[in-house]
């Protein structure tokens, strides 16, 4: 998943810390950027609120990266 690394690198970040952010092992988070993995829905959307962004975006269903409106 590139999109992964392209957020993540936006920030100047390793993967270590992203990883330590989601609770997970550095080389779990590193399969779900190689696409060695399916990310699990609960990382996905603890990474799309942590980047601001919408889940579709980091799966690349969408180049948008502005995340929807929350439901109220």
């Amino acid at each position: 998943m590139n999109r992964l690394k392209d957020l993540r690198e936006d920030r100047d970040l390793k993967q270590a810390e992203i990883a330590k952010e989601l609770g997970i092992s550095q080389r779990g988070y590193s399969h779900y950027e190689t696409g060695d993995n399916n990310i699990p829905t609960n990382i996905l959307i603890k990474l799309a609120y942590f980047y601001n962004t919408s889940i579709d975006y980091i799966l690349g269903i969408t180049n948008i990266k502005k995340p929807y409106d929350k439901i109220k």
